[in-house]
């Protein structure tokens, strides 16, 4: 008598991330936010992991101030809100596209050189104006117009092919990766293409958060200490006036904040303390109530801005009837 061969086990699953954030309606939990956290100390020592820190991810716009040294050490000369805006995912408020304009006319460059999709302004009031001013979605309205300004204007400079700038091999996004995998301190696991276009480079939220503590710790005049200097400087030009990395890099002084889309966010402090975090459904609610719990373990004594940041209200008949808070 023959049999069957035995069949083969199922592949294993990876275990679910903890949960970091519940939705609270009418006193009643009806949801949650699941993800990874990991939180560094002053020596550089890891002090609290949870879930999968150490998995690769996609940091998106979080890998921004590692792009912006890429420009500084190709030899573009930046500084104050120019190099704060190469680093940024800007609101897309009137003062933030009259800069991009200015460093393109600056280059001899155009809006028409830039590699973005036309879209609006990434802040919901400043969409809502611009729309109602007649005007159309652009590639200088997208948030990430400034660091492709700076990367084109790194190109002109080097004799580097502007046309071919968002290429991973292109000799600039090579330099990208060298400055990511130096920061992180481990390789670039995957690459990918980011909603502006641009090459997007995998590492984990470890890495993530050692290459913010880099950035704050860097020696005075290197371009990873230039570049969280502007952005520490001109937080409105990082971010934009109604949002979380503007009031805590203005709040919590020496703080170096830049969240990502998918729900991505790195705050390295000054003396080196810093965070990394991700929501698995990539939903933005949960970010700031999850950030605020990491940033008071961290020791942060802001507790106004701390507050600030964690708040997230859910609604109900327009009246708010609960919130997302964290749960760890």
């Amino acid at each position: 008598m023959t049999h069957a061969p035995a069949a083969a086990a199922p592949p294993a699953t990876a275990p679910a991330p903890p949960v970091l954030a519940e939705v609270v309606r009418s006193r009643f939990v009806e949801g949650h936010h699941r993800g990874s956290l990991v939180l560094l100390g002053a020596d550089g020592g890891v002090e609290l992991a949870l879930g999968a820190p150490d998995v690769p991810v996609f940091p998106r716009s979080s890998n921004k101030p590692m792009q912006a040294a890429a420009v500084l050490r190709a030899g573009l000369a930046l500084e104050g809100e120019r190099l704060a805006l190469a680093a940024a995912s800007h609101s897309g408020e009137d003062f933030h596209l009259e800069l991009v304009r200015t460093m393109l006319a600056e280059h001899g460059l155009s809006e028409d050189d830039l590699g973005t999709p036309p879209d609006l302004p990434v802040d919901k009031t400043e969409a809502e104006a611009y729309l109602a001013s007649g005007r159309a979605p652009s590639k200088i309205a997208m948030n990430c117009s400034g660091k492709h300004t700076a990367m084109l204007a790194a190109c002109r400079q080097n004799g580097w092919p502007t046309g071919s700038y968002l290429d991973p091999e292109h000799p600039l996004q090579r330099l990208v990766r060298t400055v990511i995998e130096e920061a992180a301190g481990e390789p670039v696991t995957a690459v990918g293409t980011d909603g502006c276009g641009a090459p997007l480079m995998a590492i984990s939220l470890t890495g993530l958060a050692r290459a913010f503590r880099h950035f704050v710790l860097a020696a005075p005049g290197t371009p990873e200490r230039r570049v969280a200097d502007a952005m520490r400087a001109h937080p409105e030009y990082v971010a934009g006036t109604r949002r979380a990395d503007t009031w805590l890099m203005a709040g919590v002084p020496g703080t170096l904040s830049k969240t990502g889309a998918e729900a991505v966010q790195a705050v390295a402090l000054e003396d080196g303390r810093a965070l990394a975090l991700k929501i698995d459904d990539g939903n933005a609610r949960a970010v700031g109530p999850v950030m605020a719990r990491a940033l008071d373990l961290l020791g942060v004594k802001e507790a106004d801005v701390v507050a600030r940041i964690g708040r997230s209200p859910v609604l109900g008949g327009g009246a708010e009837v609960g919130e997302v808070r964290a749960a760890f």
